[in-house]
Formats: structure tokens, sequence, C-alpha cells
């Protein structure tokens, strides 16, 4: 377990640098994050205000809020956003505020397995992690993207093309770049708002688009 030390006082973080125990969570924790996050003007109140609008949905719910709850709570469009945090949502506010996606499905004590992942065809299976996300990329398929689509707030679980655009956006720039890109880069990518992916993923970038892309965070 890696620790983030700032002003004296350490920080568990998880395999993937997020804040091990939400409730160790201060503005001390922040201060010392923001440095690795090219915060390098200060953090600003409306760094402050979108950060505590996370950990207040978060504990009023236990559910980390998607990208677009938070823009809405804070009159923020995506422009704006990325100006604050450039490394990303989630990466970035999220990984500040002391919460990962994770830390959501521990509050609602939801697990899923490899057996729990109903088959879309005969004889197929995929092997997911316990937030439900597909561990190797290369098991992806259609029928995958499908069947994820099916369990999640799209309208009928249908894929529209434009869908299928962002899906396959995602999934080129991970096997040429082996990372995933941000949300901003994939608004900026496929020249559409956040209004606009939110309406094709209600669930939200990592829970929605990026999960059915069979693609996660390490």
């Amino acid at each position: 377990m890696n620790i983030l030390t700032h002003k004296g006082k350490d920080y568990s973080l998880d395999s993937i640098g997020f804040l091990a125990d939400p409730e160790q969570w201060d503005e001390n924790f922040v201060e010392g994050m923001a440095l690795q996050l090219r915060i390098e003007k200060g953090l600003t109140r409306e760094h402050w205000d979108v950060l505590y609008s996370i950990r207040n949905r978060f504990e009023e719910t236990g559910i980390c809020p998607t990208i677009f709850e938070t823009c809405r709570e804070n009159n923020l469009r995506r422009k704006q956003l990325k100006k604050l945090f450039l490394t990303g949502y989630h990466r970035g506010a999220c990984k500040l505020a002391g919460i990962s996606f994770s830390d959501s499905l521990k509050q609602q004590q939801v697990l899923y397995s490899a057996e729990g992942l109903h088959a879309v065809a005969s004889n197929k299976s995929y092997t997911v992690d316990v937030r439900g996300f597909l561990i190797d990329p290369d098991e992806w398929d259609e029928h995958y993207a499908i069947h994820r689509a099916y369990e999640m707030k799209i309208p009928g679980g249908k894929l529209t093309e434009k869908h299928w655009q962002i899906i396959r956006f995602l999934r080129e720039n991970f096997k040429k770049n082996k990372d995933i890109p941000t949300v901003y880069e994939t608004c900026e990518g496929n020249q559409i708002g956040l209004e606009d992916l939110e309406q094709l993923f209600p669930d939200g970038y990592h829970r929605g688009a990026v999960k059915i892309a069979g693609l996660r965070l390490k």
C-alpha cells in the first residue's frame, strides 16, 4: 500500500492511488494530493466547492456522484471543470475528495462475481472484478457490451450508433495509448457535450461508458 505524506501526516493509498479510507480525508490530504494532480496555482474556492459537494453527496447517499450530477450542482460546464481538474473527474476531483467508485460499492455492500454475470450466449462467460468491470479487456466483444447495457439505465438497454461511436473511441484509444481517455478527451474527440454524454450513459462516464467498453481503472 502506498503512502502520501503531507505536513507530517501520512495517508494510506490504494493500488490506484486513491485514499484507502474515505474517513481519513481532510483538507491537508487535499493540499498534498493536489501537488500530484497538476494543480499548479493552488486550490481556489471553486475547487473546494466541487470537492465538498462530492463529499456531501457521498455522505448522504453512499454513492460517488457522477460527473453530470456534480456539474449541475456547481453550475459548471465541461470546459470549466477541465480547467479546475486537468487529470479528469474521477482521477482528479474524486481523487482529491478522497472517494472512488469502489467506495460506493463498499457502502452499498454490493459484490459482483464472474458467476453473477449472466452469459449472453450459450457457453459464453466473462470474468469481472468486485465492481463488475471486465478484468481482461481482450475478453470484450459486442455481446458483452449489449448485455451490460441491459443492466444499466440506458433506455431499453438498446445501444445506438452514438453509443457505439463512444465505445469504439474508448477501446481504440486504450489500445493505442494503454490508458483510458479522460471524460474531457472523450467529449472533445466525439464533439459532444456532457449533457449529450449523460443522455447516452446515465450511469456516468466510468460506471457507464467505460464499463460497457470493457475497460477499467487499475
